[in-house]
């Protein structure tokens, strides 16, 4: 077979960002009014939950018990996903990159590179909260605890874990060529943001209106609009909005000191790597509890 590596991951903790940044590439790379809506994205990117990437893998419809019979048969399904494309292409994936029951979770051998997208952990509990149907406590826990997993109904899962590890092993993995992005920097300077991703990781020339006309067709507003107007497909269960505040500084709102300095707790290191600028004021917010 030909060579098939030719996935460029789209990486990240769940509601960090992976939709926004699927929504701002189509915008930008797919002809002007060819963009999906946020419940067609599967035209321009895929995931690696694909239920019908996982049948075809399987010979019949798949319905998994356990992770060890996720994993045998995920193994096809992105020999498929990698094989679906004659070229590089987008696939999102809330997966770490290890190894388990002898298999890789994200293969080198069909993978290109990595757009890792990370999201500040205060800001993400509360979010990760309403994704999960849980509440804020109950959320910092599956964030602090390295097997948390979500799945489908059929027993398709994503490897989520803590966190930090998440991060660790994405930004770490060797020879793995890899952008990061930070949700925060994508919120402050869009344009900036995605002109160093496009110019320098993706090797794609910008045409600057273009890319205005994608942000700005991609805004939280824009997007919030559609999944009030036409629902998203991708939204869990129970969940009341996906798109609810998409904001920096929402955990002053939102978290307790006691919540805040748990989070420190539990993830110092990871702060003081990518969120220096934090560790100041959650210091201080959660020293007043």
């Amino acid at each position: 077979m030909s060579n098939l590596r030719r996935i460029i991951w789209l990486a990240s903790y769940p509601k960090s960002g992976n939709t926004w940044m699927r929504s701002l590439l189509a915008h930008y790379l797919m002809p002007a009014g060819q963009a999906p809506d946020i419940n067609n994205l599967r035209q321009f990117t895929t995931g690696d939950t694909r239920q019908d990437f996982f049948d075809a893998a399987a010979g019949k419809p798949f319905r998994g018990e356990t992770l060890e019979e996720w994993v045998k048969v995920r193994a096809g399904a992105l020999r498929l996903i990698a094989g679906s494309k004659p070229d590089h292409h987008f696939v999102k994936t809330h997966c770490q990159t290890i190894r388990m029951f002898d298999q890789d979770i994200i293969p080198p051998d069909l993978t290109a590179a990595a757009i890792y997208i990370m999201r500040n952990p205060f800001d993400l509990a509360p979010s990760f909260a309403r994704h999960q149907g849980a509440d804020i406590d109950t959320a910092i826990e599956r964030m602090c605890y390295s097997d948390t997993v979500m799945g489908t109904p059929t027993g398709i899962y994503d490897l989520l874990g803590r966190w930090d590890d998440h991060i660790q092993v994405w930004t770490e993995a060797p020879g793995l060529p890899r952008h990061v992005v930070r949700y925060e920097d994508l919120l402050s300077h869009p344009a900036k943001t995605m002109r160093t991703l496009l110019e320098k990781f993706l090797r794609v020339k910008v045409d600057g209106p273009k890319l205005a006309r994608a942000i700005k067709a991609t805004s939280f507003e824009a997007m919030k609009k559609q999944e009030e107007t036409l629902g998203f497909s991708e939204k869990p269960q129970g969940m009341t909005a996906f798109f609810a505040k998409g904001q920096a500084g929402v955990w002053r709102d939102d978290l307790t000191p006691q919540q805040v300095g748990r989070i420190r707790e539990a993830f110092l290191p990871t702060l003081e790597k990518w969120y220096p600028e934090m560790l100041k004021e959650t210091a201080e917010f959660a020293a007043h509890g």
